[in-house]
């Protein structure tokens, strides 16, 4: 589902940027007003959380892979503009250091990911879990619909962008000048996948995050919930969630044994015009996360899942430290 540069017209590019702009400035506004010593390190390890889960490829019909993306418990424990904030956060650092989607594109997927999967995720998973008491099996069932419905609508919105690249940018002889498939190829062969296999790797993570919160920290629940029966008690510490991520982290090799690329993310022989003078913009520090001074596949890919974490971490810790150093000048002015 990471679009990388080239299979995106300039335009395009452009247009989804402008779109997520407002998006990210509202999150940022409301993670002003929210920022305390508790919020950093819950941001911080449920953007981890995305960053790691994303580089655990499944096997996808078609000869293909896809993964999960973590946006729908990231909604349902920071709330959605948080997780707008957070998984932006990880395909940011995914895109720049690893070469994970496009720099071009970065707009574009945060767009689709992070921001329509955080909102659908949110309204859904709302709509669905009700009032119903923080430990009720029904929002078990309600995260896990979240989490299918929220990366399924992403998928559609990247297939759409793909799919109408072709009919808006072509040469004059009529052939594609970036992503070459049209909407009824790129729909069937992006949501196949998602509605099968990754729709169901997220329904069965938000699912079962959520089932190990209502025992283990059932606090973590309550910011999605304001009319739930049992509201009481404060969330504890996360250092159980920091040891699940920690186990996650050190798995990531497993990541690495379905064969193939996402669809779409391999270009086409030949590849049209635009999309050959983009593909090279940005060339990351350890593309496709295989750092080229490793012979070992299986290290390169622990090394990355633990760079990438720790870059995440940073860039929270800095942007927290920032915003409250700028809520305390205010507060003193």
């Amino acid at each position: 589902m990471h679009i990388p540069d080239g299979y995106l017209s300039p335009a395009t590019c452009a247009a989804l940027y402008a779109g997520a702009a407002p998006f990210w400035y509202v999150s940022l506004q409301r993670m002003k007003r929210a920022f305390n010593t508790r919020m950093v390190p819950l941001l911080s390890v449920f953007a981890a959380f995305s960053f790691i889960i994303m580089m655990f490829n499944l096997p996808l019909p078609g000869g293909t892979t896809g993964h999960a993306v973590g946006v729908g418990i990231a909604s349902i424990v920071l709330g959605p503009w948080a997780s707008i904030l957070g998984i932006s956060i990880a395909l940011i650092v995914q895109a720049v250091f690893f070469g994970d989607g496009g720099i071009t594109a970065i707009g574009a997927n945060c767009f689709n990911m992070a921001i329509i999967g955080s909102l659908a995720a949110y309204a859904v998973y709302r709509i669905v879990s009700g009032r119903s008491p923080i430990a009720s099996p029904r929002r078990i069932i309600a995260a896990g619909v979240a989490g299918y419905v929220a990366i399924n609508l992403a998928a559609l919105a990247a297939a759409v962008e793909f799919g109408i690249q072709p009919l808006l940018y072509h040469d004059a002889t009529g052939a594609p000048m970036y992503a070459p498939y049209p909407l009824r190829i790129a729909i069937p062969a992006m949501m196949i996948g998602h509605l099968t296999i990754a729709g169901l790797a997220e329904m069965v993570v938000s699912a079962g995050v959520v089932a190990y919160l209502q025992r283990s920290e059932p606090g973590l629940l309550k910011r999605t919930a304001p009319g739930a029966f049992d509201i009481g008690g404060a969330a504890g510490n996360l250092r159980l969630l920091w040891f699940a991520l920690a186990v996650l982290l050190i798995l990531t090799p497993l990541g690495i044994l379905a064969t193939g690329s996402a669809w779409g993310e391999s270009p086409p022989s030949p590849a049209p015009s635009g999309l050959r003078a983009l593909s090279s913009f940005w060339t990351a520090p350890m593309p496709r996360y295989a750092p080229p001074f490793l012979k070992s596949a299986a290290f390169g890919y622990l090394l990355s899942a633990m760079v990438g974490t720790g870059l995440i971490l940073l860039v929270v810790l800095f942007g927290g430290w920032m915003l409250q150093n700028r809520n305390a000048r205010s507060r003193a002015g």
